[in-house]
């Protein structure tokens, strides 16, 4: 497992990946501009330093896929904002106003702050937004991103 605190990339390349992520792991530069509502050109230069960093794989006019390690960053990119979303709707927020302001908050919180958050909320399963996916340093005994049980 590749550490990271999570906040290594910008917002909008974080949901590139975990838009990636939803959508099974692989999509083409078009769907994510339409997604995004913005130029191809812009997902071209992210996709290529996104590439660099060896987050995902990149064959011209075909796919844009997850490496190995672009597939854990997502999943944790995902559990952060479904962590943060159940947080928010906790303290009174709808569901719809906790995922948004979920999104305007969660690149600025590192690993450390959600594993956290998590432990106290009991490791939820399921968020306001979908199933809460953990990974080994949130926890043992739970769910992880590949679904399997962790060892405690």
């Amino acid at each position: 497992m590749t550490i990271f605190s999570g906040c290594e990339i910008s917002r909008r390349r974080g949901e590139y990946l975990r838009y990636i992520l939803e959508k099974g792991g692989t999509v083409r530069a078009r769907e994510l501009a339409e997604q995004f509502g913005v130029d191809p050109s812009t997902i071209t230069k992210a996709v290529r330093d996104l590439s660099s960093e060896g987050l995902v794989y990149h064959t011209p006019y075909r796919c844009i896929s997850l490496t190995d390690e672009g597939e854990e960053y997502a999943g944790f990119l995902l559990r952060r904002h479904r962590i943060l979303g159940l947080v928010l709707s906790r303290h009174g927020l709808s569901g719809e106003e906790a995922c948004s302001q979920a999104r305007q908050m969660e690149a600025s919180l590192p690993r450390s702050c959600v594993d956290k958050m998590c432990a106290t909320l009991g490791h939820p399963t399921q968020g306001i937004c979908g199933e809460i996916p953990h990974d080994e340093s949130c926890c043992s005994g739970h769910i992880r991103m590949d679904g399997r049980k962790s060892r405690g």
